[in-house]
């Protein structure tokens, strides 16, 4: 609402019950590719609101899908085309003791993914570094603080962060270790 910006859900809501489904097997590639699916479709509307000259916010974007599955041991290689919509970013971070208590006070069982994502939490948070984005502390801070640096950050840009827009680079994807050599993002 700061922002005068609409909020488009990178997971539709025409793909939640099917989202549940994936959510319940075992396969990262499947994963990947549903949720690659779910972002072009959003990147569809967000196209849209774009077009109307409405600015447009949403949850996370591919830089998180990407790091996420790949961390799981995705093996698939994934180029983006480069008529993507081009976000300004955000990685919203806290102290670990700060992240632990927001996680157990959240209202939702904890799934298969969930627990892969606590035990590759250094690997995503490697494959996150390697992304332009601005880096904000989120620790101790009210939401209505958190808003207000982000309007503050995109006003006057932040001498910490590379703010060049994700996927503006020819190499927004940089390669992060592999556990296999067939593994590739790019």
């Amino acid at each position: 609402m700061a922002r005068g910006a609409v909020l488009v859900p990178t997971v539709p809501l025409a793909y939640q019950p099917l989202r549940r489904q994936v959510d319940l097997r075992a396969s990262v590639e499947a994963r990947l590719c549903f949720y690659l699916s779910a972002l072009f479709t959003a990147a569809e509307e967000i196209r849209r609101h774009l077009a109307a000259g409405t600015p447009v916010v949403v949850e996370s974007y591919f830089a998180r899908c990407l790091a996420n599955h790949h961390a799981f041991g995705a093996r698939l290689g994934v180029t983006l085309p480069p008529d993507l919509p081009q976000p300004t970013t955000y990685h919203l971070l806290c102290g670990e003791d700060e992240r632990r208590r927001r996680l157990a006070g959240r209202i939702k069982p904890l799934s298969r993914w969930d627990a892969l994502s606590e035990e590759a939490a250094g690997q995503i948070s490697a494959a996150y570094a390697q992304f332009p984005m601005y880096r904000i502390d989120t620790t101790s801070r009210a939401p209505a603080q958190i808003v207000q640096t982000i309007l503050t950050t995109a006003q006057e840009g932040h001498h910490r962060a590379d703010a060049e827009p994700v996927g503006a680079h020819p190499h927004v994807l940089p390669s992060v270790p592999r556990r296999s050599e067939r593994a590739r993002i790019s």
